[in-house]
């Protein structure tokens, strides 16, 4: 896996690896509010975890998810970790917390 120094460096690079679709956490599956794509835990696998951590907060903390659905849809999830992360179903935890 590569390392990455940033979050934008990290995003930037699996782009360029083809994960294209940006996701967003939704409270029992993933979403792309760009196309029609809502994918439960049991239709994705996180295959990179990237963790990045605020040089003067640590409150700023956020991590990545590089994702892939079994129909093939290739994506990131960005999402914070600590005091500001979503509210979330307890399947979609199990599935974030394998990777953390």
């Amino acid at each position: 896996m590569i390392a990455y120094d940033t979050l934008s460096q990290a995003v930037n690079g699996l782009k360029e690896r083809g994960y294209n679709i940006d996701f967003n956490l939704s409270f029992d599956c993933i979403v792309c509010h760009e196309t029609p794509i809502n994918l439960m835990p049991s239709e994705f696998e996180i295959v990179e975890v990237h963790r990045f951590e605020g040089m003067t907060n640590p409150s700023d903390s956020s991590i990545l998810f590089a994702i892939e659905s079994k129909h093939g849809h290739k994506g990131v999830l960005v999402n914070a970790y600590g005091i500001y992360s979503d509210p979330i179903s307890d399947e979609m935890i199990k599935k974030l917390s394998i990777h953390h």
